[in-house]
């Protein structure tokens, strides 16, 4: 039963930074780590992640400004969110792929204008 914990959520204005942490236990092999956020009265989306090998994917909406990588000896992913707009506002989800997908408990930002 793997499980991850998230971290690093919280409030900032715009313009401001997070760093968002997630490290999974109970895994074997990852292969890919990421992302999804879901704003109030939204669908969940796909903000990035990043296969074994470091092949990374974002959505256009936060090209350029968020950047995620990987801790393959420590089954971690971070996403480092730069340029934050009120429009970023909603839970992340951490999540990772091996045979199936896990899911985080979720952290909250909100980022006012």
């Amino acid at each position: 039963q793997a499980q991850l914990v998230e971290s690093g959520g919280g409030l900032v204005q715009a313009g401001g930074s997070l760093r968002l942490s997630c490290t999974a236990s109970g895994t074997g092999r990852i292969n890919t780590m990421g992302w999804y956020r879901q704003a109030p009265g939204k669908q969940r989306e796909l903000v990035a992640n990043i296969g074994s090998g470091g092949i990374t994917n974002y959505a256009d909406s936060v090209k350029g400004r968020f950047a995620i990588s990987r801790d393959n000896a420590k089954n971690a992913a971070f996403l480092q969110m730069n340029s934050l707009k009120p429009d970023d506002t909603a839970v992340y989800y951490c999540y990772i792929i091996n045979f199936r997908t896990w899911w985080g408990q979720g952290t909250q930002v909100t980022v006012s204008s």
